[in-house]
């Protein structure tokens, strides 16, 4: 095990928390959470809910039952903004933020008090530090700094561990890679697409920023992004990259990639256990499934006192493994791969299961690739998937390109698809999630 001391060369931004033993950690849970469920006898919606003699871990985990979004869009719209949820006045809130809506789905609403968003950029210093990053370095956040929670938390705390960190929310993302340039930024967190964005401007800008740029480290968040995904945004940034994930729902981060695992997709996502009860469902029978096993997250916060959130079912696909298989010293168990996607996003073409993060690992394995979409269309009966494609650069792109990617598409999923080459421009990019997969049956 690693030194488990405090300060710039550890690698532990709390020893403490990030190294107790099992039987102190689960201690530590079962008193954050008494704690919670008696600040939640405020809220109408989890008072009647939840039983007031919860007596262990266990009991909690029986006897409380799983609440979805829909749950809670529907107990907000009671009263809107936050309708039966609050444990507390949201007077109290100085923070107020929303859901990405990018399913299509209403967003729900959230807010933080001081002691909650302290609390909530905690986690995301435990992150940075364990990712590598240290006082004194310069950092972007490339996001909107919009109602999505997104990055905000990534801000304040490059700030609270005295990075220094340059605005960008009004910057075109031609502007961001001159700035990338021109301060030699070493820190910048972003969606996996808006970074493959990036590096496209780039590009066309005649840039190379693994050359003419400084990052040593990207943290990519709010998206499944596969290996295929990670080596193109490592290669064209020349640094590391490691994944977080993170919910408006919790306030803040729950996993990271740390850097004893490896960046660049080793796929050892820490879950931060102090912050997060975590459990991991049969998708179909809702019973709890061992190490190793694919299951459903459903997740309790323990960090919130106005905006609180219980067993929450949350359709996050994952693979849980024990906290001794990583040799980064923390006792964390963690995420094989982070959130591999969603049970959701899940779509049946002709019998095959199909995923977009599936269809991107293959899309992403192709360098003549600039942007793709995927369609799922019914044509006489018949599901098909087009995939619509943008060459990097058309005039230089292989006559038979889309013979390839339609191959490998065939030979790695099983389905056939209808490749469609569209011309530069056609496709939307993204900066914030990334909508690259439409069911039009």
């Amino acid at each position: 095990m690693n030194d488990p001391g405090s300060g710039p060369e550890s690698p532990f931004w709390n020893p403490r928390t990030e190294t107790m033993p099992r039987e102190e950690l689960a201690a530590w849970q079962w008193r954050k959470l008494r704690v919670a469920l008696a600040q939640a006898r405020g809220s109408k919606f989890w008072a009647d809910r939840i039983p007031e003699d919860i007596s262990s871990l266990e009991d909690y985990t029986r006897r409380v039952p799983l609440v979805t979004k829909k749950d809670l869009v529907a107990a907000e719209e009671v009263a809107p903004p936050f309708g039966l949820l609050p444990s507390i006045d949201p007077a109290s809130g100085m923070r107020f933020h929303q859901t990405s809506g990018t399913s299509g789905n209403t967003p729900l609403r959230t807010f933080d008090t001081v002691r909650d968003w302290t609390w909530a950029v905690d986690q995301w210093c435990t992150v940075l530090h364990g990712v590598g990053v240290r006082p004194g370095q310069r950092g972007i956040v490339a996001f909107g700094y919009g109602m999505f929670i997104g990055f905000w938390g990534m801000q304040d705390a490059m700030m609270r561990m005295g990075c220094t960190v340059l605005p960008t929310g009004s910057m075109d993302s031609a502007a961001r890679v001159r700035l990338l340039v021109d301060y030699q930024i070493e820190v910048m967190g972003c969606t996996p697409t808006y970074a493959l964005r990036l590096l496209e401007t780039a590009k066309d800008m005649g840039i190379d920023l693994a050359v003419e740029g400084n990052l040593k480290t990207v943290i990519t968040g709010a998206e499944p992004r596969p290996p295929a995904t990670v080596r193109a945004i490592a290669e064209g940034f020349g640094a590391k990259v490691f994944d977080v994930a993170g919910m408006t729902e919790l306030a803040t981060v729950f996993t990271f990639e740390c850097a004893a695992g490896g960046a660049g997709g080793a796929g050892v996502s820490h879950i931060i256990e102090p912050a997060a009860i975590e459990e991991v469902l049969h998708p179909e029978t809702r019973e709890p499934v061992g190490y190793g096993e694919r299951g459903v997250r459903v997740m309790t916060g323990l960090g919130r006192e106005g905006w609180q959130i219980f067993r929450y079912w949350t359709e996050d696909i994952v693979i849980k493994r024990p906290w001794h298989e990583c040799s980064c010293g923390r006792t964390w168990d963690w995420y094989e791969g982070g959130i591999i996607g969603r049970s959701d996003d899940m779509r049946k073409i002709r019998g095959i299961s199909v995923t977009p993060v599936m269809v991107e690992d293959v899309v992403r394995g192709f360098t003549a690739v600039r942007e793709f979409q995927t369609v799922l269309r019914a044509d006489r009966g018949l599901d098909v998937m087009v995939l619509r494609i943008e060459p990097a650069d058309p005039a230089s792109a292989p006559a038979d390109l889309a013979e390839d990617i339609g191959a490998e598409i065939k030979r790695t999923i099983g389905l056939q698809p209808r490749v469609e080459l569209v011309e530069p421009g056609v496709l939307p990019r993204f900066e914030a999630k990334a909508a690259r997969f439409h069911d039009e049956r």
